[in-house]
């Protein structure tokens, strides 16, 4: 194994191991743990897949494999019932657990570093303002097309389940927050972290 490989194999491996002991008897059902994980499973499969021609820096693996503990947590639990939120739902006396509210400000913030990634390695677009707001918009975009990927799987799931995944706990305007959090987390990543991103990946084109 190369030098520049032992982050990315290391973070498969830890995740491999996580999906193995949280997918094994999860208390809200495989069914959920499969719709809640797999989505972000696909995209680290076809990391692994393009590794070797296709590197990316070491902050997007990273990014990539936190982004995953966040979705298995909820995926293990469900968002309405992680232990987390239901501690901060007491604690700050709040109406309903918001881990969910996380979850998709985990959405925008992790993947935002990844698409701008592409974008750069990609296309002619340089570091500035009109990258930023491209990457902001894809993100935006990905957040909203998962709404409709919630509502159409509880449509066709329904009952317990779909419930669940959807999890909205009677909010009617849960759709719009987690739309918006998830422009806030894009927003914040580009804000915050768009230099050590240049940074890394300059690293990883020498490495």
């Amino acid at each position: 194994m190369d030098q520049r490989s032992k982050l990315p194999v290391a973070l498969l491996i830890a995740l491999l191991i996580v999906c193995a002991i949280t997918a094994w008897a999860p208390p809200a059902g495989r069914k959920n743990w499969a719709l809640e994980v797999v989505p972000g499973l696909l995209l680290v499969a076809w990391m692994a897949a393009t590794h070797k021609r296709w590197r990316l820096s070491n902050l997007v693996y990273v990014g990539t494999f936190l982004h995953m503990l966040v979705l298995i947590y909820g995926g293990y639990y469900t968002y309405a019932n992680t232990p987390l939120g239901n501690w901060a739902k007491e604690a700050f006396h709040l109406s309903r657990n918001h881990y969910d509210r996380i979850g998709h400000f985990a959405l925008g913030f992790f993947p935002a570093l990844f698409t701008r990634e592409v974008l750069l390695k990609k296309t002619p677009l340089v570091p500035g303002g009109w990258l930023a707001f491209l990457v902001w918009s894809v993100v935006f975009m990905v957040g909203a097309f998962w709404e409709l990927i919630e509502w159409w799987t509880t449509l066709v799931v329904a009952g317990d389940v779909g419930q669940a995944f959807l999890g909205s706990q009677g909010d009617v305007w849960d759709a719009q927050w987690d739309m918006f959090l998830v422009g806030v987390g894009g927003a914040v990543a580009l804000a915050t972290l768009s230099k050590a991103h240049q940074r890394s990946m300059e690293e990883a084109a020498r490495a």
